[in-house]
């Protein structure tokens, strides 16, 4: 029995892209980026500040880093809220010793809970993003669209209120969208989006209520990834890291075109004690390279659309 012809048809198979989010493209034929003092290589790192709820409801599925046990899962839940008590000021020390710029991706009800912890981030002069409400509040294929986005609105809306600043940047609970999500960002006023990373450099993705930026925030250097998901060694994290920066760093000067070096972490895994000295050694070898430019993702993001023009 042979397959109806309409089977095989596809309308939308053409050469490039099969959808009308992005357009396809070589990075090689792409405008040449170059960062501020002739810098090569942006380095962007990026702490996650997230709330996990005691009582999460894992709808529709168990956040990656969240409770594992039965409830009350106080293990876990204590060593998350340990993170963002004691981890995350082992992680600022470190930032100021290094001279580097980080941004912070907020779970607002953190926010709210926590607001002694904001106050000090935003007095820092750091940027600050939208990490959804909570790390149990998902965005998912099927999610009820008025309900998403009340959710969006809601966790956008009240960081902003928060922390006075603009919050561009958004980083979705779990890196997890529905098919509307960034309509929903776009509509909110959200410039540019981490959940996309399919690419070493920010490209435009089109909505239905205009452009936004994706700015790849890399997963395969995150340290959940890598230290949990893997089940590397603190060690293979740093190898791995300095790796990319080597490599990144040449890249971009053998093509005429600056890069991005994006590290992902969270300070209940690099604020531990027997941690932060692998990520003070990272800081130490990336920040002694030449020709790196550390920066808050607005301004990789800022600087990239300004040479798109």
């Amino acid at each position: 029995m042979t397959l109806d012809r309409e089977h095989l048809e596809y309308p939308r198979r053409r050469y490039g892209m099969d959808h009308e989010r992005y357009d396809w493209s070589l990075l090689s034929q792409r405008r040449p980026v170059h960062w501020p003092d002739g810098k090569s290589l942006a380095l962007w790192i990026n702490v996650g500040l997230q709330f996990f709820p005691l009582n999460q409801r894992g709808k529709p599925f168990g956040v990656p880093g969240g409770m594992t046990m039965p409830y009350p899962d106080l293990r876990h839940y204590s060593l998350r809220d340990y993170g963002n008590r004691v981890g995350i000021y082992r992680l600022l020390n470190a930032f100021d010793k290094f001279k580097i710029r980080a941004s912070f991706a907020f779970s607002t009800e953190l926010a709210e809970r926590i607001p002694y912890l904001l106050d000090r981030i935003v007095a820092r002069g750091d940027e600050i993003l939208c990490h959804g409400w909570n790390m149990d509040s998902l965005h998912y294929g099927g999610m009820d669209e008025r309900e998403e986005g009340e959710l969006v609105a809601r966790a956008v809306g009240r960081l902003r209120e928060l922390s006075g600043q603009a919050v561009r940047g958004w980083l979705s609970p779990a890196r997890n969208e529905s098919e509307r999500t960034p309509e929903l960002l776009a509509a909110n006023g959200i410039e540019y989006f981490c959940d996309w990373v399919n690419d070493d450099m920010p490209f435009e993705f089109r909505t239905g209520n205009g452009p936004l930026i994706a700015m790849p925030l890399s997963n395969e250097l995150e340290d959940y990834f890598i230290l949990v998901n893997n089940l590397h060694s603190e060690q293979s994290w740093l190898e791995q890291v300095c790796d990319a920066a080597d490599f990144l760093l040449a890249e971009a000067r053998s093509s005429g075109c600056g890069r991005i070096l994006a590290l992902n972490i969270h300070p209940w895994l690099m604020g531990q004690p027997h941690r932060i000295g692998v990520l003070e050694q990272a800081l130490a070898y990336i920040s002694g390279l030449d020709g790196v430019w550390s920066a808050h993702a607005g301004s990789i993001c800022t600087s990239w659309r300004e040479q798109q023009d």
